[in-house]
């Protein structure tokens, strides 16, 4: 297997990329699986580096990122050393990261890949970017998503909480891992208000005319079942598989010392796998 670590996609107009690629060399180009991670997330976070495995020995380039504005950086990717940039992070940069990315994918990896087999896959709060992305960009063929989030509104303070966001500027969420006081500027809640229509999950899941697989647990309590059971609904082309007894993370957890993938998500690749190959 080759595996090339910690690519920089370099641009002019917003903070760098850092990015991964898996694949098992072959004499055909192989379809691309491009895997968005969540909030608070990042590439190598949990069995992330399992599962892009997993697909590469399933005869799948894969690829996995960091958001741009994750908190982490070039020479740190891992623990959020640039909370700053982790504050001025919204949807709107996060759409833009995962475009840029399919186009860095079609662009670089050329001699790797079928550049007319693009597949995206997103892990809950990109669950919802990626679904967003796949009603837009007519490179991406099939969308898979797993433990998605189905409303970014929802997820928004509100009442007196958003009042004080708006007077105070900005919010903080404690990280339980990093122990970290990891703050949301309004412009997050400024930027999503601004262009709603453009980042409204279910607008984007109405007009999906892909193959879209929709995985998700139902002992998920960071983002309930019923999330999944609404894309289902607005996404015509959508198929929903519910995994018994599966939490937020599909069993993974920071770090994972395991060789081996954690039985739930383990069952969520091998959908995945079925569907991008069918």
């Amino acid at each position: 297997m080759k595996i090339v670590l910690n690519n920089v996609i370099e641009r002019d107009y917003s903070k760098p990329i850092l990015l991964d690629h898996y694949h098992v060399p072959s004499q055909t180009k192989l379809p691309v699986i491009i895997f968005a991670h969540g909030y608070k997330g990042f590439k190598d976070w949990g069995a992330w580096e399992l599962m892009g495995k997993a697909f590469a020995n399933a005869g799948f380039c894969f690829v996995k990122f960091n958001f741009s504005h994750n908190g982490g950086t070039i020479d740190d990717p891992i623990d959020f050393p640039d909370l700053d940039a982790f504050g001025k992070n919204n949807y709107s940069k996060e759409v833009q990261d995962l475009n840029d990315v399919i186009n860095w994918s079609i662009s670089q990896l050329s001699d790797i890949i079928d550049i007319n087999n693009i597949n995206i896959l997103g892990h809950s709060r990109a669950g919802g970017i990626t679904t967003i992305v796949a009603s837009q960009n007519s490179k991406v063929k099939k969308l898979a998503t797993l433990a998605a989030v189905s409303d970014y509104k929802a997820r928004f303070p509100s009442g007196e909480a958003l009042l004080k966001w708006q007077q105070d500027k900005v919010y903080y969420v404690k990280n339980g891992r990093t122990h970290q006081e990891m703050p949301h500027y309004y412009q997050f809640y400024e930027d999503f208000i601004n262009n709603e229509e453009n980042l409204s999950i279910e607008i984007a899941a109405k007009k999906i005319a892909i193959p879209h697989l929709i995985i998700h647990g139902n002992n998920d309590s960071a983002v309930n079942i019923e999330e999944g059971y609404q894309l289902h609904q607005w996404s015509k082309k959508s198929e929903l598989v519910m995994i018994r007894d599966a939490n937020h993370t599909l069993g993974a957890t920071h770090p994972w010392k395991s060789i081996h993938l954690p039985k739930h998500l383990r069952q969520a690749v091998q959908c995945c796998i079925n569907f991008y190959k069918n």
